[in-house]
């Protein structure tokens, strides 16, 4: 009797929701990890989680799809995404690929690591497992400005790599030591998701290089080279349905994650200074990590 229904209404019904057609529900991951301001909000968890839950519990969907296109950025939410990813996966029983636009590098490789498969561009951009962190050094400025910096703390580390006092070498040992241990993990997360499929030493294949995706399908960080519609219309068959499940609008009718109209009206009104100051700064910060992928 359903199935009746079904083809009785199938002509007047959406694609996706047609008896017999494939379904596989499509989440665009994209911006930089973890770096979020008011008016730019960032990729975390909190943004993606609920797409990615409608995503793996999609009525009759076969698998899904992931569009990444990030350059990286907080080591704590790329792995936090990447981790939702697998257990969402698991739980429902379903196949993941991702398909990779300009750049899955650092932190959107990691996250681009939790899909079963890795589709890319030729030309798209991969690796870069590594870590990195940078600042700036003022302490000659200020002196030259007559400035006296004050600072009081409880406990002998507790400023350690502060930008306006001296760097000191055991802070910088300390830092890399970190560094280190979250590379580390960098590692056996791509060893344990890729596995056999590479096919480049260690020390090319975790040195911090990025490579073009016919170049990364070479060193096994990738499976083919492909775009989304052809490889799942190659996978599922011409009627194959990829509705995009995207973030909930919020305020603007945009997403804004974890920034309400309260918010927003204090960035507008009396910090209003600060904020487009921090504005500024970001949009920096994040064009020069772009940049570094020649994007």
């Amino acid at each position: 009797m359903l199935d009746r229904i079904g083809g009785l209404l199938a002509p007047i019904l959406p694609s996706r929701f047609r008896p017999g057609v494939v379904v596989v529900p499509v989440v665009r991951l994209s911006g930089i990890i973890g770096f979020t301001t008011p008016l730019r909000p960032g990729l975390t968890l909190s943004s993606v989680a609920r797409s990615l839950e409608r995503a793996f519990t999609w009525p009759r969907g076969k698998a899904v799809a992931l569009v990444i296109n990030s350059p990286g950025g907080s080591a704590v939410q790329s792995h936090l995404v990447f981790r939702r990813v697998r257990q969402l996966a698991e739980e429902n029983a379903r196949p993941v690929i991702a398909f990779v636009e300009d750049v899955a590098a650092s932190g959107g490789y990691m996250i681009a690591c939790a899909a079963d498969e890795i589709v890319c561009d030729a030309s798209s951009i991969l690796g870069s497992i590594g870590v990195v962190g940078g600042t700036f050094g003022f302490n000659r400025l200020i002196e030259k400005l007559g400035i006296e910096r004050r600072l009081y703390t409880s406990g002998e580390r507790k400023a350690m790599l502060d930008p306006f006092l001296p760097e000191k070498p055991e802070d910088v040992e300390r830092l890399k030591e970190i560094q280190q241990e979250i590379h580390e993990g960098f590692i056996a997360l791509v060893k344990s998701r890729r596995g056999a499929a590479l096919a480049g030493p260690d020390e090319t294949l975790f040195s911090g290089e990025y490579w073009t995706g016919q170049k990364s399908l070479e060193l096994g960080i990738a499976d083919r080279i492909g775009d989304l519609r052809s490889t799942l219309r190659e996978r599922f068959g011409e009627k194959v349905a990829t509705p995009l499940v995207s973030a909930e609008r919020g305020f603007f009718g945009r997403r804004v994650p974890g920034v309400g109209r309260a918010q927003l009206g204090q960035w507008w009104g009396g910090g209003a200074g600060s904020g487009f100051a921090d504005e500024v700064l970001s949009a920096i910060e994040a064009r020069a990590l772009w940049a570094r992928y020649g994007l």
